[in-house]
């Protein structure tokens, strides 16, 4: 198993069965659970979240520790074997990429019919049985989201920034959001449990819903 791999990977998040290994922690696990990095013509160190830039790839655990670890310890410069330029805050960097992603699967959702928020239009959405997974933002009261979920607490969640409901809505304040099962859906837990690792801070639990309950 190599640290590196020859080229862009097939597919947004990688080949389902493969696997690399961390430059850092040597752990190997599936490339849609990782973060790729390529170096640009210039020697930069750049982010590849969607796998598809050209270049050698090297693999990062979604981890800030990993991350902050990669710029300390020169794991960059060793894997491309030469000199490279290592951006600043780099684990920042990936977090508001990914922040985005997410905004961005909202988006492509709700211009698909695929996604609704708002308590009312939600919990129509849960008791009918059209949700793939549910949305809420860092924000959301804890008690009113247990009642949203009331009844189907086997699905999914994920909690995101504020901004990604209000920007995907395009509202001041957008605290619920459930989506439809599918591809969208699938692609934003991914995104989400990248951004939970590389955020590197305690989440909002999910209105004290157990794990058995709520799979995060």
């Amino acid at each position: 198993m190599s640290d590196t791999d020859n080229g862009p990977v097939r597919g947004a998040l990688g080949r389902r069965g493969s696997e690399r290994r961390c430059i850092v922690t040597r752990e190997q696990k599936p490339p849609e659970g990782m973060i790729r990095f390529v170096v640009s013509p210039d020697n930069r160190v750049v982010p590849d979240l969607a796998g598809k830039l050209p270049g050698r790839g090297m693999w990062l655990s979604a981890s800030r520790d990993v991350l902050d670890s990669a710029r300390t310890r020169q794991a960059f410069a060793r894997a491309a074997k030469a000199q490279v330029i290592v951006p600043d805050g780099l684990a920042d960097l990936v977090e508001a990429a990914l922040v985005q992603r997410m905004l961005d699967a909202v988006s492509l959702a709700r211009r698909a019919g695929q996604t609704v928020c708002g308590f009312q239009k939600c919990r129509e959405w849960l008791t009918s049985g059209r949700v793939g997974v549910v949305i809420r933002s860092e924000s959301a009261s804890p008690d009113e989201f247990s009642r949203l979920v009331s009844g189907r607490r086997s699905l999914p969640v994920v909690t995101v920034p504020d901004r990604v409901l209000e920007s995907a809505f395009s509202r001041d304040r957008a605290v619920y959001a459930v989506m439809a099962p599918g591809a969208l859906a699938q692609r934003l837990i991914a995104e989400h449990e990248r951004f939970s690792g590389v955020a590197g801070r305690p989440l909002p639990d999910p209105a004290g819903v157990s794990k058995e309950q709520a799979e995060l």
